[in-house]
């Protein structure tokens, strides 16, 4: 007998254990009847916060769903699940209006203009998902976050226009420092934690993880 062979008394035991979970799981689950769209927020210090919504755009689309996708920040950046993405055109559509990062632009003016266009360009698509034909099933709003932080665009627009979104629409919001205002009206939240990154002992971002 190994170390991790069990009795037929402990087998017994743990089927009925299983059993009992799986019975409380589905009493849960039995519960769960509302179907909305959700508004999700990744947020937090840590990586992978618009990865895991690039993740969802994936899963959409292996769904048969559209989505529009708005990129706030990172208009210089070329990055892999771009290119992967863009090869289902008839159901994803991206708007890259960014400038790149504050302190790359160094220009006040120009970050709030790109950010503003951003916003106009979502709206946009979001009232283009009002009606019986809606154009999007999910949106995402790639680093909003960012310039919600440093003001470029009003919060009480935004936190608004969001609250008053199409029912069944997805919506997801990137980005780190995300208000509380945002955090409040979100029906999912999720704070990426960075507990180590490799950038801090010097390596730099790298083809196929940062990009």
């Amino acid at each position: 007998m190994t170390e991790n062979t069990l009795t037929p008394e402990e087998l017994a035991r743990a089927n009925e254990k299983a059993k009992k979970k799986k019975a409380s799981r589905d009493k849960m689950l039995a519960t769960k009847t509302i179907e909305k769209g959700l508004l999700m927020v990744h947020t937090g210090k840590g990586k992978g916060k618009s990865t895991a919504a690039f993740g969802l755009a994936a899963r959409a689309i292996g769904n048969d769903l559209k989505v529009g996708v708005v990129q706030y920040v990172k208009g210089k950046w070329e990055t892999g699940e771009r290119k992967v993405l863009e090869a289902f055109p008839d159901q994803i559509e991206i708007h890259t209006m960014g400038e790149g990062f504050t302190w790359e632009t160094q220009d006040r003016q120009r970050d709030i203009r790109a950010a503003e266009k951003a916003w106009a360009k979502s709206k946009e698509m979001i009232d283009a998902c009002r009606g019986e034909t809606p154009a999007y099933d999910m949106i995402i709003l790639d680093e909003l976050n960012i310039v919600l932080r440093y003001d470029s665009i009003d919060l009480a627009e935004v936190i608004e226009f969001l609250k008053n979104k199409p029912e069944m629409l997805h919506v997801v919001v990137t980005g780190r420092n995300a208000k509380e205002e945002l955090i409040e009206i979100a029906d999912l939240v999720t704070e990426m934690t960075q507990i180590k990154h490799p950038f801090r002992s010097g390596v730099k971002a790298q083809v196929g993880i940062e990009f």
